[in-house]
């Protein structure tokens, strides 16, 4: 039997098990996870890409560009949702719970709700994502649960789809839950820790790195050995002096008493590899050795593109097809960050001279670019060579 028009044939998230359709499926986050998001190395990498998310300027706008944007009301209406979403939050509060969330587990969540007020049409709450399971089989009904919180006190929710904004970061097929930056960077995480523990602990001098061999000394004499140097040479900085021994005490070292017992170079290969996996430069974790300021330009910019602009782009997609489009049902309206780009402002100057004297651009479109409004008496729709064309044409003499 053939199948009907829209009809999935493919088998959803083959790698999971058939009960998955009937019962939520929990994510498998680690439950030291958020603690290692607690050490300063990983805090730093969400540091840099969360707060950059956070305090950047946004608005909402017209997909197609409208002009008069700021008169629309109901722009102004998610302008003051987004502003003050709940009770408690602000944007930046909201985002950055959010935000953590993506970084950390893979898994932000929003619950929204539209409320009566015309005004303020949309109260959105930041969910703790490794708290939501996920109904694998969901038919696309929009009645039907998609998404439960289950606490760990046993306490169940159903929310249904426009009820929840799910942000999956790394998504892939064989899962419904995304992949954070944090769990990938998890067991060189561990391998970190385990080798400050190890520094921390042979720099506090706790294992004493040496010791004393006294040969040919008979066992009687031992004790009273021991006990001279500990009561009276150790931890005083006096001078030993010992005499009339068989043989010459030697000094037998444990390590060779350099920075190279630390395993300093070890965790700095292992800060690389955080960094990596936060798609960040090694620079911004604190790495920062052979980096000049040209250098640290160049990486400093493409972190902002490999690591925030991504993240950004995802968070403002799901608030305009989840929140604005499907809970509202605005699909003519979207939300938009304004710092995602990064360019150098002569070089654009540049370029977009190069195009105008080319004939690839007017000028009223370089001013659009620029918010910047057209020129008047229709001089800005006309392309270079026309402007030159009626420069250059002789006036007509009575």
């Amino acid at each position: 039997m053939l199948a009907s028009v829209g009809e999935r044939k493919t088998i959803m998230l083959p790698a999971a098990t058939r009960s998955a359709a009937r019962h939520p499926l929990p994510k498998p986050t680690p439950a030291n996870l958020r603690r290692f998001s607690e050490i300063p190395v990983a805090r730093k990498a969400i540091n840099t890409i969360k707060d950059r998310i956070a305090t950047m300027r946004w608005h909402v706008q017209f997909k197609e560009g409208g002009v008069d944007k700021a008169s629309d009301l109901r722009i102004r209406a998610l302008r003051a949702s987004f502003e003050a979403p709940n009770a408690d939050d602000s944007f930046r509060t909201l985002t950055e719970q959010v935000i953590e969330d993506v970084l950390v587990g893979g898994c932000g969540a929003i619950e929204v709700h539209a409320t009566p007020d015309p005004q303020q049409p949309l109260q959105l709450w930041p969910v703790d994502g490794t708290t939501i399971r996920i109904y694998a089989g969901w038919t696309g009904n929009p009645e039907e649960p998609r998404y439960a919180q289950v606490t760990p006190w046993g306490q169940r929710v159903d929310l249904r789809n426009d009820e929840l904004v799910y942000l999956r970061l790394n998504p892939r097929t064989h899962t419904p839950f995304g992949l954070g930056r944090l769990e990938v960077a998890f067991e060189t995480i561990s391998w970190l820790l385990g080798a400050q523990e190890h520094a921390a602990r042979l720099a506090s001098n706790t294992v004493v790195q040496f010791a004393l061999w006294l040969a040919e000394m008979p066992p009687t004499s031992y004790d009273k050995v021991i006990s001279w140097w500990q009561n009276e040479i150790e931890g005083t900085g006096r001078v030993p002096i010992i005499a009339n021994l068989p043989a010459k005490p030697e000094v037998l070292r444990f390590s060779e008493g350099s920075d190279r017992d630390l395993r300093l170079e070890w965790q700095k290969f292992l800060i690389r590899i955080i960094a990596d996996a936060f798609d960040l430069p090694p620079l911004l974790l604190g790495l920062e050795q052979d980096v000049n300021r040209a250098t640290a330009d160049a990486l400093v910019d493409e972190a902002f593109r490999t690591a925030v602009v991504p993240t950004a782009r995802l968070y403002a997609e799901h608030l305009t097809r989840e929140v604005i489009g499907r809970k509202l049902g605005w699909d003519d309206l979207e939300f938009v960050f304004e710092d995602l780009e990064v360019f150098d402002e002569r070089a654009q100057a540049e370029v977009e001279e190069i195009l105008l004297r080319s004939d690839v651009l007017v000028p009223d479109e370089v001013r659009v670019r620029r918010a910047l409004p057209a020129l008047p008496g229709g001089w800005g729709s006309l392309s270079y060579t026309q402007r030159q064309m009626l420069i250059q044409k002789p006036v007509a003499r009575d």
